[in-house]
């Protein structure tokens, strides 16, 4: 412990990093242009339309030189002052400020307002002092890299997902978006409807239920979804379904981050969804026939195939979470990402203790990793017992419900709750068993409803209420095909027969 905590201290100390001794090093000067700095601080002394070019593009990191970063300080300064700059107000706040002879004096000042002409060519300055900025930046986080690289004790992932940020932000720090006229957006948004128009199925990845597909159009890329049940409501087994049901039905390639569950267990679990087999089979209570093996070898096959990528690292940091998401979307094209269940997940280690702030920092990083890579992540999340504890019987879940973090609830673009009937206890008839309400709470982009459906134990799958197949079906008591795979008759090619006439059973994964 002692020698992590001498780590961490290091690593604080050497964030700054002397551009001149590296240099040295190297045998080469860091990327600068003092005369364009002064060219630059001369311009803001004497001419004040250059001002609001200035302020807005350059940053005091702009500056190789400590004055010259001293002064354009102050200048800032006064500008968020309101107050005018101009020889003698820059003069008086860097006396103010104790740092007036330490740029040399008001002499120097002088010096710099009589760079006559600058102004004329201020923006092509400011363009090369964010070049030279850019270069400083990128040999700083060139060097960090570097000597991180030697450290044995670092993890390869997240070695390689700081790499990427550093890099990253020292391009974005320095490059930004100019604002864009209401026509020219106006005029990608016609361009983005018509290629909608030209496309058949959903805008976002299918979810393989008619009905919430119609509100949601699919999960949308670059979107946090959220989705929160109290314990054994089923949580895992609806989501296995909606990965299932992209994968296999769609072929769309998804990960899933399971770190309450192991792999093995999350796959018989599937199986059983697409098998319909009884769990207690594959919980190994119950024998498997011949027969049934072969039906297994059969119905098995679509999934076997599936562009399904399972990860079951228990307490996965946050950060190697997003390097292998990265990994995954630019190698496999990953276009669903599952997390099952968000508090498990670990945040920074300086807001470790301090559960609330670390479950909201891994809520931003969720849905900052979603943006960054466009794509939908799903991630499921514990609700408190105040549903529960409710007066009145109203026992369905809110969006204050969510746990450890307001954050949460705020980071999403859509939450999704699902509330059992029979669970809560608040039916007692026997067409509740199962009964099933898909709410969508919040949704950034669209409508917020309730979808109703049904939770088949002993298939651990759900199938959706509104299907005027599955209601005729369930009626008469035979399976549905809604969210089910249709398969050949298998049965007619073996001597064996079960003696129910068919799969099931009433074993369930709890």
């Amino acid at each position: 412990m002692a020698e992590e905590g001498r780590r961490k201290s290091v690593k604080r100390k050497d964030s700054g990093v002397n551009l001149d001794t590296l240099g040295l090093e190297v045998g080469n000067r860091p990327p600068q242009a003092l005369d364009v700095e002064e060219a630059v601080l001369g311009a803001l002394l004497i001419e004040p339309n250059s001002v609001d070019d200035a302020m807005g593009e350059l940053t005091p990191a702009c500056f190789y030189s400590e004055k010259h970063r001293i002064i354009f300080e102050a200048m800032s300064t006064l500008v968020k002052e309101h107050a005018a700059l101009d020889l003698l107000s820059v003069s008086q706040k860097l006396r103010d400020s104790g740092k007036l002879d330490e740029i040399g004096g008001t002499v120097f000042l002088v010096h710099l307002s009589q760079k006559v002409g600058a102004a004329a060519h201020i923006e092509y300055y400011i363009r090369i002092l964010k070049q030279k900025c850019i270069q400083r930046e990128l040999i700083t986080a060139s060097y960090h890299i570097l000597k991180s690289s030697y450290d044995e004790s670092i993890n390869v992932d997240l070695l390689i997902d700081d790499a990427q940020t550093k890099i990253f932000s020292a391009i974005q720090n320095n490059v930004k978006r100019d604002v864009q006229e209401i026509g020219s957006v106006i005029n990608d948004a016609l361009e983005d409807l018509q290629k909608l128009q030209g496309q058949t199925g959903l805008s976002g990845v299918p979810s393989g239920f008619a009905s919430l597909d119609k509100i949601t159009q699919g999960w949308q890329p670059s979107d946090l979804i959220i989705l929160a049940a109290r314990p054994s409501m089923g949580k895992t087994a609806f989501v296995l379904n909606l990965a299932r049901n992209a994968a296999v039905d769609f072929n769309v390639p998804v990960a899933i981050f399971s770190l309450e569950m192991p792999s093995i267990q999350l796959a018989k679990r599937m199986m059983v969804s697409e098998t319909k087999l009884n769990a207690d089979k594959f919980k190994g209570g119950e024998k498997i026939a011949d027969w049934e093996w072969k039906q297994l070898d059969i119905q098995l096959k679509r999934l076997v195939k599936a562009p399904i990528y399972i990860d079951d690292t228990p307490s996965l940091p946050i950060m190697e979470f997003r390097s292998k998401v990265k990994r995954l979307v630019n190698q496999k094209g990953v276009r669903l990402v599952v997390v099952d269940y968000l508090q498990l997940m670990q945040g920074p280690a300086e807001l470790r203790g301090m559960r609330e702030q670390e479950v909201a920092a891994i809520s931003r990083m969720l849905k900052a990793t979603a943006k960054e890579l466009n794509v939908p992540i799903i991630a499921l999340s514990q609700l408190s017992r105040n549903a529960e504890n409710r007066q009145g019987g109203n026992r369905r879940p809110q969006l204050s419900d969510l746990r450890e973090s307001g954050s949460i609830e705020q980071d999403a673009d859509m939450v999704v709750f699902i509330h059992r009937f029979d669970y809560q206890g608040l039916s007692e008839n026997a067409e509740d068993i199962g009964r099933t309400q898909i709410i969508i709470a919040k949704h950034r982009n669209g409508a917020i409803a309730d979808v109703d459906m049904k939770f088949r134990a002993d298939e651990v799958r759900f199938v959706d209420l509104t299907d005027t197949v599955y209601a005729q079906a369930d009626n008469l008591g035979v399976d549905s095909a809604m969210n089910n795979d249709v398969y050949p008759p298998v049965q007619d090619t073996y001597d064996a027969y079960p003696p129910d006439g068919g799969f099931g059973g009433e074993g369930s994964f709890a």
